[in-house]
C-alpha cells in the first residue's frame, strides 16, 4: 500500500533515486556495489521508496517512474533543492503575494514559506502545492482554475489564463526542464508550458529556481528567453560556462552551496 505524505529521504536513498533516474532501470546488485552497502540495505531502501511512490520496485531491480510525477522529482537532488528553496524564500517580503509554478523546487519553496512566512499569499496552479502547503501552515493559498493534469497534479488550459489575469504580482517563481544558451529556458509538456507562460504574464519579475543539472538538459518547448528572466537561484555546481554566460548578459544569479 502506498504511504501518504512526503517522505524525507536520507543521502543514500537520494543517491538511489538519482541512479534509477539516470539509468531508468538498475539491479539491486549494481546499487549495492555502487553505494558500497549490503543488498539487504538496498532492498529495504527500495521497499520504502516504492511505498512512497518514488520509484517502481520489481524483484531484483528498480525502475524509473514517470518523470512528470512530482513525488519522484522531489526526491532527485533533494538537499540541493531544499537549499535553493530556502534562498528563494529569502527574496520574498513578509506580507507579499507571489505566484508559484508546479516544479519540485517550487513545492519545496511553498513548504519553506508556510513554515517561516505566514503572511505570504501563494497563488498557484499546482494541486500538490495547494494541498501540501495547506497542511503545513495557515497561509492564504489561491488555486487557479483549469483542467486537471493527473500525472503532474497541476491545472492547465485556458481557464488558467483567464483566472490568473485577475492578479498582478511582483514575483513568480518557476522551475525549468532545461536551458539552452541564446535560446532560453525550456519545458517538456505543451499544456504545462502554456499555463506557465500565462501565469508569468501576471508577474513583474520571473525568477527561475532550479538545481544546476537542468542546465545540461534540453526541453521540447521554449518557455522563456533568457532576456525575460530577472533572476536565477541555483546551486554552485553550475558549470563555469553558464556562470560566465549569465554574468556577461547581466542576469543576477544566486548560488547555494
Amino acid at each position: 500500500m502506498k504511504r501518504q505524505g512526503r517522505m524525507k529521504i536520507n543521502k543514500r536513498q537520494s543517491e538511489i533515486v538519482e541512479l534509477v533516474d539516470a539509468k531508468k532501470s538498475i539491479t539491486v546488485k549494481d546499487l549495492s556495489k555502487l553505494l558500497n552497502v549490503s543488498e539487504v540495505t538496498i532492498r529495504k531502501d527500495l521497499d520504502l521508496l516504492s511505498d512512497y511512490g518514488i520509484l517502481i520496485r520489481r524483484h531484483g531491480f528498480a525502475l524509473k517512474k514517470n518523470t512528470a510525477d512530482i513525488t519522484n522529482r522531489l526526491s532527485i537532488n533533494y538537499d540541493k533543492k531544499c537549499k535553493i528553496a530556502k534562498k528563494a524564500a529569502s527574496l520574498i517580503d513578509v506580507n507579499e503575494t507571489i505566484l508559484i509554478g508546479s516544479g519540485s523546487t517550487c513545492a519545496l519553496l511553498a513548504e519553506e514559506i508556510v513554515k517561516n512566512k505566514p503572511g505570504v499569499t501563494i497563488i498557484t496552479h499546482s494541486i500538490y502545492i495547494a494541498e501540501h502547503a495547506s497542511k503545513l501552515g495557515n497561509n492564504k493559498i489561491i488555486l487557479l482554475g483549469g483542467e486537471y493534469q493527473n500525472d503532474a497534479q497541476v491545472l492547465v488550459g485556458p481557464l488558467v489564463r483567464s483566472s490568473v489575469r485577475q492578479f498582478f504580482v511582483d514575483k513568480i517563481f518557476l522551475g525549468t526542464d532545461g536551458f539552452v544558451k541564446n535560446i532560453g529556458f525550456m519545458g517538456s509538456d505543451f499544456s504545462r508550458s502554456e499555463a506557465i507562460k500565462n501565469m508569468a504574464e501576471s508577474a513583474k519579475n520571473i525568477i527561475i529556481i532550479t538545481d544546476s543539472s537542468k542546465f545540461n538538459k534540453r526541453g521540447l518547448l521554449v518557455q522563456f528567453t533568457q532576456s525575460q528572466v530577472s533572476r536565477i537561484v541555483t546551486d554552485d555546481e553550475l558549470a563555469i560556462e553558464y556562470k560566465d554566460f549569465f554574468k556577461n548578459i547581466g542576469i543576477k544569479v544566486d548560488y547555494v552551496s
